[in-house]
């Protein structure tokens, strides 16, 4: 009753071999599911890492767009600063004639007077000179006496009239001055703080991306080395199948050539006949379950393959990723040179439109002083005068102090814009020689865009 060890084991140890090919049945059944779970996750994550770029992509057209806008609303604003200077300088002409046509009226009709009031001294004269001549020595003493007098009035109305022009002219121009400083600093600090909030906003959201894609680049690389190790395992777990294949195929043969070479009598080889019965059967379920080893086996390479095409799949997207990234930095020095030349000729025109409309506003000061010094008004017509003289500077004064703040503006926001793009160069260790030019930095030595405690001009 006791069976003979089959190719060195026995039946015990045949049916041990059995639960154990069971047991690992079990265990590649765990794993495949395990192997499913982790695919499942791994769409998932890249879905939603999909959808986070295209959000991030999204939001950088945004940013773009708003960019775009601004350039084009800065433009605008301009014109519509050269347009005002031009009306401006209309404006004035037309006072400047205005105020000649007026002397030249006031001049003729005191010459008119002059003249009827000659005509009649000439009269009086002709019709007293015999009585008058007596008396001409002492005329002539009364007429010098007069004259001194006359000299000495209109002397001191001049002097009168200067010295309260000059003082409405200090009053005014302080007054103008204290305003104009304080609406200056209040714009300049108003504008600052928005720019520096813009700037936290775009440095934010640079540091979140790339946060994100180093995340997601490191997330994928474990995965792949996860995948390659899993690999590995699977492959040699093939290979210890196929060996006990192999060696239970040729246990089968040697069996069945024992079979045959035995001749002892009927009974033992009955007894060995039911014996080798039992074996055999207990062989044919072995290899029923090598058989559906054989089957689970081809659908976990089946489950590699899969692996391996979502992994050469993810390594491709990688790489069009990492182009992409390329394309962006590319795209993002090109900007930068571009920016640097737009900005500079906007400020060399600026400037030179500044020194220009200084200029011709000292001459026309210089022009308008002669015309009111030779003309020698009234008070009243001086007052008028002074007033309307007073309103031109006035516009013309905050025409150019708006000018100037602009190119301040354009100054500060260049620079800052310089500031972020190094430092960003420094954060991808590129150094700022390989951009193939040298940014122009404005210094804050410069007298235009100077503003009280660098508030707009650095």
């Amino acid at each position: 009753e006791n069976a003979e060890p089959v190719d060195g084991k026995t039946k015990e140890e045949l049916e041990g071999q059995l639960v154990r090919v069971r047991d690992m049945l079990e265990r590649e059944r765990e794993e495949r599911n395990y192997f499913q779970l982790e695919r499942d996750k791994i769409v998932t994550f890249w879905e939603i890492t999909k959808r986070q770029l295209e959000e991030s992509r999204a939001e950088a057209r945004l940013k773009e767009r708003e960019r775009e806008e601004m350039e084009d609303k800065h433009a605008v604003e301009i014109k519509v600063y050269k347009q005002k200077v031009k009306h401006l300088l209309y404006e004035h002409q037309n006072e400047v004639a205005e105020l000649r046509a007026e002397n030249a009226s006031e001049l003729k009709v005191v010459g008119d007077q002059h003249a009827q009031e000659e005509g009649l001294l000439r009269k009086d004269k002709r019709s007293l000179k015999v009585e008058l001549k007596e008396k001409e020595l002492s005329h002539e003493e009364i007429l010098k006496n007069m004259q001194m007098e006359y000299d000495k009035q209109v002397t001191a109305l001049r002097e009168d009239l200067l010295r309260q022009a000059k003082d409405m002219s200090h009053k005014y121009e302080k007054r103008s001055e204290i305003l104009r400083e304080e609406l200056e600093l209040r714009r300049k600090t108003e504008i600052h703080e928005i720019e520096e909030r813009k700037n936290g906003q775009i440095s934010t959201l640079m540091r979140n991306h790339e946060k994100a894609f180093s995340d997601i680049k490191n997330y994928y690389n474990d995965i792949t080395l996860n995948n390659l190790a899993l690999i590995n395992t699977l492959k040699e777990q093939v290979e210890e199948l196929k060996k006990k294949d192999e060696r239970m195929e040729k246990l089968m043969t040697e069996i069945t050539q024992e079979n045959k070479r035995l001749t002892e009598p009927l009974a033992r080889a009955r007894s060995e006949v039911d014996e080798l019965r039992k074996a055999l059967a207990g062989y044919d379920k072995d290899k029923a379950a090598l058989q559906s080893a054989k089957s689970r086996l081809r659908s976990q390479e089946e489950f590699i393959a899969q692996l391996k095409w979502e992994h050469e799949v993810l390594q491709q997207r990688f790489i069009e990723v990492e182009k992409e990234r390329d394309e962006l930095y590319a795209n993002y020095v090109k900007t930068i040179h571009d920016v640097q030349q737009k900005s500079g000729l906007k400020n060399l025109l600026l400037e030179r439109k500044l020194g220009a409309v200084s200029d011709m506003l000292e001459k026309k000061e210089a022009q308008l002083n002669e015309v009111l010094t030779a003309s020698n008004l009234d008070p009243a017509a001086l007052s008028v005068v002074t007033r309307k003289l007073e309103d031109v500077m006035d516009s013309k004064n905050a025409a150019i102090k708006d000018l100037q703040f602009d190119l301040a503006r354009v100054c500060k926001s260049h620079n800052d814009m310089l500031k972020a793009f190094e430092s960003k160069m420094r954060e991808l260790s590129v150094p700022i020689e390989e951009l193939g030019f040298k940014p122009i930095v404005f210094q804050s030595s410069q007298t235009l865009g100077m503003g009280p405690a660098g508030l707009v001009a650095s």
